[in-house]
């Protein structure tokens, strides 16, 4: 099968929209509707409903969605393992979610490269559905996230411990002020939500709501305004009296994962990798 075929049968089944998948696939829109004719007449199955403005998954269309990026994944994973230098020898795939990455993630991925300079690495941002997907379709080997998925095979490891700390360009406010004015809520995990609901009992709603620790710091520093961020990321904004911790706030802990399927032929690089991305001694 074509791979474009798939590509373009994903970013429509995103957009929702042909004319706005042929932009970003550098097609015409005429060219974006033959290839999903192609793919359907392939399948034998109908993928879209096509009604004016309105572009919706049919229930075939919407099975073959983890089919078609489990597909594109192997395909390039493939491609990357053909076109190793003779430097990079052993080749890896991992991913995490993007508030890992912004939050603990980056300075592992340093220490990859500096203790192991063989590795040729793919690392990407994914959800937690995506990850669980590929790492049962064996096109991803090492995923990273704050909530574990129950499923037979999957092996987790806790490799550390995030302490989210409520801080504020404020200074000096309580919970109740800080929850109140100007909160900007970032997505931490089905059990952070859990636990935030049980701690704050508030009906104010958030200012902004997000899943990137990027876009909830950016804004907080430059418009004002309270989050919870990882005490990790907050002490250089202290020292400059940019953030303030909101004291009388519980701290919220959350397990980070490594998740793999176990005996693999890249058991003992995986091992290796955890670590690295694992807790350092403090001279590390």
């Amino acid at each position: 099968m074509d791979t474009e075929l798939l590509k373009t049968f994903l970013e429509v089944s995103r957009t929702r929209h042909f004319g706005k998948a042929a932009e970003h696939l550098y097609l015409t829109p005429s060219a974006v509707s033959f290839r999903i004719r192609q793919l359907e007449s392939q399948l034998g199955v109908t993928l879209f409903t096509r009604l004016r403005n309105n572009i919706q998954l049919t229930s075939s269309g919407d099975a073959l969605i983890p089919h078609a990026e489990s597909m594109l994944l192997a395909w390039a994973r493939a491609q990357h393992e053909v076109a190793l230098s003779e430097r990079q020898t052993q080749q890896l795939a991992v991913a995490g979610t993007a508030n890992l990455w912004d939050a603990y993630l980056q300075d592992g991925l340093h220490r990859l490269y500096c203790e192991l300079p063989a590795l040729s690495l793919r690392a990407d941002i994914r959800t937690p559905e995506q990850m669980t997907r590929a790492l049962l379709g064996r096109t991803l080997d090492l995923a990273f996230l704050t909530d574990p998925a129950r499923i037979e095979g999957v092996r987790h490891i806790a490799i550390h411990t995030m302490e989210l700390q409520l801080v504020s360009t404020y200074p000096g406010l309580d919970t109740a002020k800080a929850m109140a004015q100007d909160y900007i809520r970032i997505d931490w995990g089905t059990a952070f939500n859990t636990q935030h609901a049980k701690l704050f009992n508030t009906a104010t709603p958030p200012l902004l709501h997000t899943g990137s620790v990027r876009i909830a710091l950016e804004y907080l520093l430059h418009h004002g305004g309270s989050t919870f961020l990882p005490s990790s990321m907050i002490n250089n904004y202290q020292q400059q009296e940019q953030l303030f911790i909101v004291d009388d706030t519980p701290s919220i802990k959350r397990e980070v994962y490594a998740a793999y399927l176990p005996g693999g032929e890249r058991q003992g690089l995986i091992d290796q990798v955890i670590t690295l991305f694992g807790p350092q001694d403090e001279g590390d």
